[in-house]
C-alpha cells in the first residue's frame, strides 16, 4: 500500500485558491484513473485502488492545512506505512508557476501542511512540489495563497494537473526523475513553455 496526499483546505470557499492544487491533482489522479468513490476516512476524504501496479490509498486531509499531519498519521498507523511510503502533493512558492520538482525529504519552506506532517510521521516522505509563484514579499504569502488561481491561469493548472494525472504510473515505480522530466515536456507541449505557467502569475 501507497498513500498519496493532496494538500489543501476543506469547504467551498478554498476550492479554488493556489493553496488547494495539491487537492486538484489528487481529484484529478483519481478521475483519470478511474479511482472512487471517494468516502469519509482517517479525517478526511479517500479512495483506493490500482496505480502502477500497487495499491494505492488517495488521501484528501478535511482538517485544514495547518493539522494535515493528523489525518496523514491515522492513515499511515492503520496500514503500517513508513513515511518512505508517502508521497504529498503541495503547493509551492519558491517555484515558478507550472513548475514541478520532486523531492524526498528536506525543509519544510515555511509550509503548514508539510510542518504537519513532519511532525506527525517524520520527514522522510516524497514532496511533489507545484509551483504557483511568489507574490512577490513575503507579507504577500499568506493571502496569496488562500486566493484563488486567477481566471488567467486556469490552462496551465487544468494542463498540469492532466499531465501530472497521465503519468503519476512513473511515481508510483519511484521514477521520480522520469516523472518529472515527462511532466516539464509536457507542459512544454501543451504551450507553457520552458519557464512554467507562461507569463506571470496575476497577483491577487
Amino acid at each position: 500500500m501507497l498513500l498519496l496526499v493532496g494538500l489543501g483546505n476543506p469547504g467551498a470557499r478554498y476550492v479554488g485558491n493556489r493553496h488547494n492544487v495539491g487537492f486538484m491533482a489528487l481529484q484529478e489522479i483519481a478521475k483519470r484513473h478511474g479511482i472512487a468513490p471517494w468516502r469519509r476516512r482517517f479525517q478526511g476524504l479517500v479512495c483506493e485502488g490500482p496505480l502502477g501496479g500497487e495499491r494505492v490509498l488517495l488521501l484528501l486531509p478535511g482538517t485544514y492545512m495547518n493539522e494535515s499531519g493528523r489525518a496523514v498519521a491515522e492513515a499511515v498507523q492503520f496500514y503500517k506505512l513508513s513515511s518512505g511510503d508517502v508521497t504529498v502533493f503541495h503547493d509551492e512558492i519558491e517555484l515558478p508557476a507550472g513548475k514541478v520538482r520532486v523531492k524526498v525529504g528536506g525543509g519544510i519552506a515555511g509550509h503548514n501542511g508539510l510542518r504537519s506532517i513532519s511532525e506527525h510521521i517524520g520527514n522522510d516522505y516524497r514532496r511533489v512540489r507545484i509551483g504557483v509563484d511568489h507574490p512577490g514579499h513575503k507579507d504577500l504569502v499568506e493571502h496569496y495563497v488562500l486566493s484563488d488561481f486567477a481566471k488567467s491561469e486556469q490552462p496551465w493548472v487544468e494542463a498540469l494537473t492532466a499531465i501530472l494525472a497521465d503519468n503519476v504510473d512513473l511515481l508510483i515505480r519511484g521514477e521520480d526523475a522520469s516523472f518529472q522530466n515527462k511532466v516539464h515536456l509536457g507542459m512544454i507541449a501543451k504551450g507553457f513553455g520552458d519557464s512554467g505557467g507562461g507569463p506571470k502569475s496575476e497577483k491577487a
